[in-house]
């Protein structure tokens, strides 16, 4: 009975339309709403995210071909990182401790909101399961066990889960010209990066949402057409190089390849597509729904976010950021091939979306060169934290997938790596403290002190 109501609340947390939606509703109830404008705004906000979702999985189908295509026409091998793949080894074993952690993670990242200056609720649910599956391993693997291991591992999700947004709050300012939404994506080390990167290279470099076009290509405006146009070259070259016998065996179903690679490029630009008008209808209403439940809470927090949630500010930052942290994958998987006997391989998928965000931050902190070199240093990133992550997932590590994006990895790394400091008594003892100091300095910090005149 345990393990089902353990499992349900596992599914309900992991789900984002779900967890949002709950949020809106309570959100919407503190603010005494209507029961009409409760129903309607907790329904708008589930429904902007499966639109999310559905656009995810759109430009997910047309990534897998293309990875695929990439693979065959190059003859590469190794190990491709994936969070859903990892993540579904260490549940096997991990399961109990990694649920356990998750729900009291969230909660510790509400009472962080509440009682520190970190005004942040992360609510992407499913990279808040990933987290917690992989702080379960870790922890795990260096020595913890029972409730040291739960509390140990809440208190670090909780902390993390408002620390990562504090951290891009900056640069999302800059992205989306205001306060109101911050950003819940782990990862935001690689993106934050990307924007200082930016930041140094891109003076006075024009954004890559200003294209000066002559009146006969002013077509490519449009970001869905330019986006179709750019993944048509591409896929019909990765098709070309992987030969037409192995796509229409194996990808087409007897469909003709050139014509399979001219659809799928249309369906890649299609799901960004979806994932625009998702991100646009879930900010109209979470936002306002997010003032109500922030009052009664934790005042003044603001919504954490889905990576999605840039790409309508910049779109064909969205394309370039792809393209070049792809080809930074690349270039960290020669450099790998001559120093180390672990080969990460550039996936598709992480690259896409990680690469788009850091295009997108990249482009903000330093227009069109800030969002290439940004998003090049991200595929470098997400190449070699995966590679040195990979040895301290202990069995897990040995089913030749890791995690892929730049916080899991770093944060994985950390812990591993304080256990040869101090021991896991240690490592609580300073995570409490932590937490202890930042509480403290809020009140300190929010303590009126008094005049000069009122002490003399």
């Amino acid at each position: 009975m345990l393990d089902i109501l353990t499992n349900f609340i596992v599914d309900i947390l992991k789900v984002p339309a779900i967890l949002v939606g709950i949020i809106a509703m309570l959100g919407l109830f503190a603010q005494k709403k209507a029961g009409s404008d409760i129903i309607k705004g907790t329904i708008k906000t589930i429904l902007g995210f499966i639109v999310l979702s559905g656009g995810a999985s759109v430009l997910i189908s047309s990534l897998n071909p293309l990875g695929l295509m990439f693979e065959n026409a190059f003859h590469l091998h190794g190990i491709i990182p994936n969070n859903e793949a990892i993540v579904s080894v260490g549940m096997k074993k991990y399961g109990s401790s990694t649920a356990l952690i998750m729900a009291f993670g969230m909660v510790a990242n509400i009472i962080v909101a509440r009682f520190t200056r970190l005004k942040y609720i992360f609510l992407t649910g499913h990279h808040t399961f990933y987290m917690a599956c992989m702080i379960s391993i870790i922890l795990t693997v260096v020595g913890f066990s029972g409730g040291q291991l739960i509390f140990t591992g809440a208190l670090t999700l909780g902390l993390i889960m408002a620390i990562f947004p504090a951290i891009a709050q900056h640069q999302m300012r800059r992205i989306t010209g205001n306060d109101d939404v911050a950003f819940g994506h782990f990862s935001t080390l690689s993106y934050v990066l990307s924007g200082w990167i930016a930041s140094c290279v891109g003076k006075n470099s024009p954004s890559t949402e200003q294209m000066n076009l002559p009146k006969n290509l002013s077509f490519l405006r449009d970001s869905s057409i330019s986006i179709s146009l750019t993944m048509m070259v591409i896929y019909i070259i990765l098709a070309l190089c992987a030969g037409q016998s192995y796509i229409e065996t194996n990808l087409s179903n007897g469909e003709n390849y050139l014509v399979f690679s001219i659809i799928m490029a249309i369906t890649f630009a299609a799901g960004v597509f979806i994932i625009l008008q998702g991100v646009r209808l879930i900010l109209a209403e979470i936002i306002p729904a997010f003032v109500g439940f922030s009052e009664k809470i934790a005042p003044n927090a603001k919504p954490a976010l889905d990576c999605p949630v840039v790409f309508p500010y910049a779109p064909n930052a969205v394309l370039i950021g792809f393209l070049f942290s792809f080809l930074g994958g690349l270039f960290g998987l020669f450099i790998l091939g001559k120093v180390s006997p672990v080969l990460i391989l550039p996936g598709v998928v992480p690259h896409f979306f990680t690469g788009a965000t850091a295009g997108v931050f990249g482009n903000a902190m330093g227009g069109r060169r800030g969002a290439i070199c940004g998003s090049f240093v991200n595929g470098l990133l997400i190449t070699f934290l995966p590679a040195i992550l990979l040895p301290k997932l202990g069995e897990v590590g040995l089913e030749n997938t890791t995690f892929s994006d730049a916080d899991f990895a770093a944060v994985g790394i950390l812990l591993s790596d304080m256990t040869y400091l101090c021991s896991t008594n240690a490592i609580t003892l300073i995570l409490s403290a932590l937490f202890i100091l930042l509480v403290a300095y809020n009140y300190i910090a929010n303590k009126p002190t008094k005049s000069y005149k009122e002490e003399g």
